[in-house]
């Protein structure tokens, strides 16, 4: 029996089920284990309460006591920093990494009047939208997805933006008025991604997971994580990233793109690299963006 541990957000449960589900087309017997987070229980903005690591720390502590086998997160919540004793076993296949809007009326950002509403808890996402020029004003909300779109339909905003992916793994894709093209909007690193973490020394999960495992999906977002973790910035920072695997003139290659949010705007660069080496495809990447500010 694998135990796996997961919040307890619709979100969260919906993803863990995914992985679940996999794992027992594999022949493994899974329970899912529900746990509450500090992020789930205290509203206050993120950057007060300890970044988006608030949502993993429960479960890490769970699982470094053996009270479950595997925990699945958002990788986009999962602090680059590692801890000892623990490892990211599986990275699946990656859902579309973009941002999408969730707006009245079905519009668009292009179509909202000059100070619109919009709701978002991310920095990343407000120095973007700010840098586009549109004369839009972001006010900064907290919530599930049932929550956040909610203020929409009430009329208390005139838009929100989330992850794509979340609305796709809990079935609300028809709620989408527009996804963001990353050439105006990069989504955070790890955005889309699952991380399935255990303990690094238990060989039996470690190789249950890894069948779940996708190679370019993991190339990724190793590029994506190490920028953020070369730029010593938080998961709550205005830092935007995207990492794809394309085939380049000597086979395939790993192209990354990334944004810095400054006082000034924001600074956008890309690069490329082999697969083989997304670690150092990121450092470079995150030096070149310092160096540009």
């Amino acid at each position: 029996m694998i135990r796996l541990g997961t919040r307890r957000s619709k979100l969260a449960t919906a993803q863990s089920t995914i992985v679940a589900d996999r794992l027992r087309e594999l022949g493994h017997e899974v329970e899912l284990v529900l746990i509450t987070t500090t992020g789930d229980v205290n509203r206050a903005p993120l950057e007060q309460i300890g970044g988006t690591g608030i949502f993993v720390s429960a479960l890490r502590d769970a699982l470094l006591a053996g009270e479950i086998d595997i925990a699945v997160h958002s990788l986009k919540d999962l602090p680059t920093a590692p801890v000892d004793g623990l490892t990211v076993g599986a990275i699946p296949l990656r859902e579309d990494p973009r941002d999408v809007l969730v707006a009245r009326d079905g519009l668009t950002l292009g179509e909202l009047q000059r100070g619109a509403l919009i709701g978002t808890g991310s920095p990343r996402r407000v120095a973007q939208l700010d840098a586009l020029g549109l004369g839009v004003e972001c006010t900064g909300i907290r919530g599930n997805v049932d929550t956040r779109i909610g203020m929409v339909t009430e009329g208390k905003l005139d838009a929100v933006v989330l992850a794509r992916a979340g609305l796709a793994r809990l079935g609300r894709l028809a709620e989408v008025t527009e996804t963001l093209d990353p050439i105006q909007v990069l989504p955070a690193p790890g955005q889309g991604a699952l991380g399935i973490e255990c303990r690094a020394d238990d060989t039996a999960v470690l190789t249950a997971l890894a069948p779940l495992d996708d190679p370019a999906t993991r190339a990724a977002v190793t590029a994506e994580r190490q920028l953020l973790a070369t730029l010593e910035a938080g998961c709550t920072a205005p830092v935007g990233a995207l990492a794809e695997v394309v085939e380049g003139e000597d086979g395939p290659e790993l192209w990354l793109r990334g944004a810095l949010g400054q006082e000034d705007g924001v600074r956008r660069l890309s690069a490329n690299g082999p697969v083989d080496d997304p670690v150092s495809l990121g450092k470079r990447l995150a030096n070149d963006l310092l160096e540009r500010t």
